[in-house]
């Protein structure tokens, strides 16, 4: 197990790594250099060389790069130069109520995906069944915004029953004391996980009822529930745990389309907004905080799967 988590550890520290260098990369990539995105069109040539010296621009490459990563370890994100604040302090204010909304979100798709999929199992190659799969198909083709400006026009100007966007200063736990303002950002961003995790699900069920254990318990008289529930579903969620990891990316990239559609003041808004007016600094460190993010929800599902099933541990000692 030690030697499992090692590895595991050590491969998410080189993607860190990798994706810090590009990262890098990227802010040197920009056309005319950081100085233009910062000062502007209207800038002028000792302006430029003003910004570069006293932000260290004018050094070999190297040499800013040493001080880029000498930076990140002291937490330095960079200077909003558009909002007159630090990188750090605007991520911190919306850090949270992104990680509340994708928290939420998951949790609900899980709720309802779980039990949507062993009905499946259960009512497999029914009606039901077809009905089921053709509407997760469905929805895992729709684009969030779609859905999103969907739920906004019926339930928000038809119906009126939910507001069309959460309070801007709303803090992460207003989504549970306010929770009609946070309905349809969470039904928009989990349908889409829902469609993916249900359908998953249900192979994972249908693999499980296959292996010799579930025959051998059918052999010695155990009924259909104990069958299904008792021993092909524990098995059968092992999977899940490793789908959550895989699927953070994709749910972190539809919470950034769904915070700009419902106007929800986090880390996607927070993007989006910076890339409209050309704050380089907060896009590169937005970027850089969502991708950690990502792979360490990638490496808590790996230790969860190789805890819940012990194989694991041992697959690369082969």
């Amino acid at each position: 197990m030690t030697g499992f988590l090692i590895r595991r550890i050590l491969q998410a520290i080189v993607v860190i790594l990798g994706v810090v260098f590009i990262v890098f990369l990227l802010g040197k990539l920009i056309p005319g250099g950081e100085a233009a995105a910062a000062l502007g069109p209207r800038r002028s040539p000792a302006q430029v060389a003003h910004f570069n010296l006293v932000n260290g621009l004018d050094l070999p490459i190297y040499d800013q790069l040493w001080r880029y990563i000498w930076g990140l370890f002291h937490l330095n994100l960079g200077y909003s130069f558009k909002n007159n604040e630090g990188v750090k302090e605007l991520i911190s204010q919306r850090l949270p109520k992104t990680l509340t909304l994708v928290g939420v979100s998951t949790l609900v798709a899980l709720i309802i995906a779980v039990p949507l999929g062993i009905l499946q199992v259960v009512k497999r190659y029914s009606p039901l069944d077809y009905l089921l799969t053709s509407g997760s198909f469905l929805f895992y083709a729709m684009p969030p915004f779609f859905l999103g400006f969907l739920l906004i026009l019926y339930f928000s100007f038809d119906l009126h029953l939910f507001p069309v966007s959460p309070p801007i200063d709303s803090g992460p736990l207003t989504i549970f004391t306010d929770p009609r303002a946070f309905v349809l950002p969470v039904i928009t961003l989990s349908a889409i996980t829902i469609a993916s995790f249900s359908r998953y699900m249900r192979s994972s069920m249908m693999d499980a009822l296959t292996q010799d254990y579930v025959r051998t318990a059918r052999a010695k008289g155990a009924s259909p529930n104990r069958v299904l529930y008792g021993h092909a579903l524990r098995n059968a969620l092992i999977p899940i745990l490793t789908l959550i990891g895989l699927s953070l990316p994709a749910i972190a990239s539809g919470a950034l389309i769904t915070e700009t559609v419902f106007n929800y003041p986090g880390m996607g808004l927070l993007t989006v907004t910076a890339a409209t007016n050309n704050d380089i600094p907060t896009v590169l460190g937005t970027t850089l905080v969502i991708t950690i993010f990502t792979v360490a929800g990638s490496l808590l599902a790996d230790v969860l799967y190789a805890i819940a099933d012990p194989r694991i541990r041992f697959g690369s000692t082969s």
